[in-house]
């Protein structure tokens, strides 16, 4: 109790002094703004100096003393920075002390010190409880535990949109004086009006907020939307509609709230990584699949890209002392098929070819049998996302595949018209 009073009364000495320079130094018309700007200023000084000071405190204390083996849940308080909106606090708690013994000579000031101070309280406790919100994220982060997370986020997400607005009443009863109560239940009168009129208007709003804060779409984006099967450039994002340059160069427009409620495909990753998927396939008749026989194996076996692959083969499939009494039949023992050799053909190619990007996920695959035929797709990422560059890189592929099929005696299905 004696701290404070001294406190007080140090307060009120640098008041006393300030009052005394702008007396004996400035002209009269001048020493009333001057005495309320220069203490608002000593005022605020002395908030942001006890917010230094704790802030060091805290943040020293939590890093060099917490263990995060131990304590985990305290090392995700550091890094929310909760600790920063302690210090903001206690400085608005003090300075809540402080303008009394500062401005005791004037006190007309007390009513809007106080009500700034208090809004200052409001967004402080609210960005409080946003960051341990982020404290918990971070906890969980640590164990591991994704599944908590992903939940955490949902739950955080709907308590922000709620802490706000809970946050804005109090701040605004704050600001006008008026009671919570009553501007809840103004806002439940006209709410009703507002959600019908201006319905298009406060789903583009909240689309807004949401695209702002997610960062997960921006104009210039390169997108896809299948439900309108759009595909293009975002020119403009605005309150009601979002305007799209497709790749025919159309301009469309979409509700901008569609960009909340509708599956969106963001292609812009491709554009700046500079690759581009090939997912396509070539559909086979089944009935030209065979076993290899010894004459399409050796004439397979000059081909550089099986080269390697056949040769390791050979012993298994033509073994030098075999008895020439056992069956021959290549139904018996390991035997190569020809749908099987165009597979590793193919990988090998794209495997060897500079237009793909060889650090990216590729394979040549099987998929299931159709009554076309057995498609065999060709999966990798060119290392070029120009649209025309990608192109001819992919029909550079097929042209090659398709031809080099032949050597396989495989047969390409080619549907005809009925």
């Amino acid at each position: 109790m004696e701290e404070l009073v001294q406190t007080k009364d140090f307060l009120q000495d640098i008041s006393d002094l300030w009052h005394s320079f702008v007396i004996d130094n400035v002209a009269n018309g001048w020493q009333s703004i001057s005495l309320v700007v220069g203490k608002f200023l000593i005022f605020v000084a002395i908030i942001y100096l006890i917010d230094t000071i704790f802030k060091f405190l805290l943040y020293f204390s939590f890093k060099y003393f917490v263990d995060e083996e131990r304590f985990p849940m305290l090392v995700a308080i550091q890094k929310s920075k909760i600790t920063n909106s302690i210090a903001h606090l206690i400085a608005l708690i003090f300075g809540k002390f402080a303008f009394a013994s500062i401005f005791y000579t004037r006190p007309s000031a007390y009513l809007y010190l106080d009500k700034l101070v208090d809004i200052g309280v409001v967004i402080v406790i609210a960005g409080m409880t946003f960051r341990f919100l982020k404290a918990l994220e971070y906890y969980y982060l640590t164990k591991k535990d994704f599944y908590r997370i992903v939940a955490l986020r949902a739950v955080s997400q709907t308590i922000k949109i709620f802490g706000l607005f809970i946050f804005s009443i109090i701040a605004i009863s704050i600001i006008f004086g008026i009671k919570s109560g009553t501007i809840l239940g103004s806002l439940g009168a006209i709410t009703a009006v507002l959600v019908l009129v201006f319905r298009d208007t406060i789903l583009g709003f909240v689309t807004g907020l949401h695209v702002a804060t997610s960062r997960n779409l921006k104009v210039g984006d390169w997108i896809g939307i299948p439900k309108y099967n759009l595909e293009g450039f975002i020119e403009d994002i605005n309150l009601l509609t979002t305007k799209i340059l497709c790749f025919d160069k159309t301009i469309s427009t979409i509700p901008t709230y569609d960009l909340l409620s509708t599956e969106i495909k963001n292609l812009q990753v491709m554009s700046e990584t500079n690759t581009r998927r090939i997912k396509r396939s070539i559909v086979f008749n089944i009935n030209s699949f065979q076993f290899v026989d010894k004459i399409l194996f050796e004439k397979l076996s000059h081909l550089n890209l099986l080269k390697e692959y056949m040769e390791e083969k050979r012993p298994d499939i033509f073994p030098e002392n075999q008895d020439s009494t056992v069956n021959m039949n290549i139904m018996n023992g390991e035997q190569l098929t020809n749908i099987g050799l165009f597979r590793i053909y193919a990988l090998n190619y794209i495997k060897n070819n500079k237009h793909i990007d060889q650090t990216g996920d590729m394979m040549v695959r099987q998929m299931e049998s159709t009554p076309q035929g057995l498609p065999l797709e060709i999966y990798c990422f060119t290392n070029d996302s120009v649209w025309q560059n990608y192109e001819a890189i992919q029909s550079d592929i097929f042209d090659h595949l398709l031809v080099a099929s032949k050597e396989f005696k495989l047969e390409v299905v080619q549907l005809s018209k009925a």
